[in-house]
């Protein structure tokens, strides 16, 4: 997706019949998208400034708003080219569009909070994540569109989250952090071939949204920063994570449908989730987290040919009395993991409520977890699975696995409490509960064979040409 210049002489005959030429520059390139467009425009048509200190809020808004116009004839697209474009959020307000970052343009998010405006806590959570009560709103907004693509040749966004995290650690935020990217109440949404860097909070958040695709996103912020989550589907439906590489200081996937009783309530699972060609650096927690916030329900998620490195645990399902909801039908395989705490990791003590209105009768269903060709090097424990006393974990399936344990592991490899399932090729040997079938059973946790709708969508070449004199 390298942009290429194309130098154009057009020759002009005077009137005095004397040649002279005027050279025009066009900037054309190529991009892949699930849709293109059939309008452009660029950031500095309507005075943006990337000078790395101008204020660029007014200059986004301005723009997106204008191409708005367009939504019903071809769509359009908003280039922001190499600069420095200092920025609060902006609100995505049309269906049919691009925005489009060149490699060297860097969005940076203003540390003045008074360009950040506070929304509602989402329903299906009751309050924000950090505190009671609303939360800022992302950099980044949009909300019941139809058909947006956020793209670039790894352009940046940098969501200079330090001083975001210093209020968090000191207690002074009266309002849950923003995130960098909140895609809410949409369909047919891209987000790809882009760099996040140092976001206040998570990094990705589809939420309430249906046809989701993210591909290529290199993620990064430093492993201490707190809850900088790289993408977290919430109560989605058909979404599609593919090669994507994340350094976090918290779960590089974090799969969501909702906390306690609001997310009971609202009802709304995330399911038919594929997440493939993941790598993961998270030192404090998970490759791919299911939950905590689970209420609404998880299924039918598929990862595979997943790449963990210096992480704490590789797939980790967390839950907890009061959840409610479920997660099954799970499947990885092919996944590499270098260095862990834990391999597999499953909980139903992860104790964080959103308020105390939480029903202590809500048990959560967890069933039918499959994990197939799995590769582990220097690991601390290879398992620490625990149902709920009464409730618990069912379904559970681990086939041909290898686990070299670190030179200081704990010297009881799996513990496993309240779970029932059974195991084939597994080395070290399970816990009893989790029985060994013998080889012929190596097939028993198989990944499905069918594809899911997301699978089909393809995207197309799509086009930027501005000319300049």
């Amino acid at each position: 997706m390298e942009v290429v210049l194309v130098l154009a002489l057009v020759v002009l005959l005077g009137t005095t019949g004397v040649e002279s030429r005027t050279a025009q520059v066009y900037e054309y390139f190529e991009y892949p998208a699930m849709s293109c467009r059939t309008h452009s425009a660029s950031l500095t048509d309507f005075g943006g400034v990337g000078d790395g200190t101008t204020s660029n809020t007014k200059a986004f808004q301005a723009a997106i708003d204008h191409l708005g116009q367009y939504a019903s004839d071809g769509g359009s697209q908003l280039f922001v080219p190499p600069g420095k474009w200092l920025t609060g959020s902006f609100n995505l307000t049309t269906s049919h569009f691009t925005l489009y970052l060149h490699k060297d343009a860097v969005l940076l998010a203003s540390q003045d909070e008074s360009e950040w405006s506070v929304i509602e806590p989402l329903p299906s959570y009751g309050r924000g994540r950090d505190t009671t009560g609303g939360r800022f709103i992302s950099l980044i907004y949009g909300t019941n569109l139809t058909d947006v693509v956020l793209t670039g040749d790894n352009g940046t966004i940098d969501g200079q989250g330090g001083l975001w995290w210093e209020k968090f650690r000191k207690g002074d935020l009266k309002y849950t952090r923003p995130y960098l990217i909140e895609i809410m109440y949409s369909e047919n949404v891209q987000i790809s071939h882009l760099t996040l860097i140092n976001s206040p909070s998570w990094n990705v958040h589809p939420v309430y949204s249906s046809n989701v695709l993210v591909q290529g996103l290199t993620i990064l912020a430093p492993v201490t920063s707190p809850n900088t989550d790289g993408i977290n589907p919430d109560s989605c439906t058909n979404t599609r994570i593919e090669d994507c590489y994340i350094v976090s200081g918290d779960d590089c996937v974090a799969v969501k449908s909702g906390w306690d009783e609001y997310g009971i309530a609202y009802g709304m699972p995330t399911k038919q989730l594929v997440i493939r060609r993941l790598t993961c650096i998270s030192p404090d927690s998970a490759v791919i987290a299911l939950g905590s916030e689970m209420s609404g329900g998880i299924q039918d998620v598929r990862a595979e040919d997943i790449v963990a490195i210096n992480s704490e645990s590789g797939v980790r399902i967390k839950t907890a009395v009061g959840r409610g909801g479920f997660v099954k039908d799970i499947y990885v395989r092919g996944m590499t993991m270098k260095t862990m705490k834990w391999a597999f990791w499953m909980t139903g003590n992860y104790g964080s409520h959103a308020d105390d209105n939480y029903d202590p009768n809500a048990l959560p269903v967890i069933q039918n977890i499959n994990y197939h060709d799995v590769v582990a090097e220097n690991v601390t424990m290879a398992a620490k699975l625990e149902g709920i006393s009464g409730d618990p974990f069912t379904g559970i399936c681990i086939s041909n696995v290898t686990i070299e344990l670190a030179k200081k592991a704990k010297k009881v490899p799996w513990n496993c409490t309240d779970i029932a399932g059974i195991s084939s090729g597994v080395v070290p040997r399970p816990c009893d509960l989790l029985p060994d079938q013998g080889q012929e059973k190596m097939t028993a946790c198989n990944f499905p064979e069918d594809s899911l709708p997301i699978d089909n969508v393809q995207a197309q070449i799509c086009t930027y040409k501005r000319k300049y004199l």
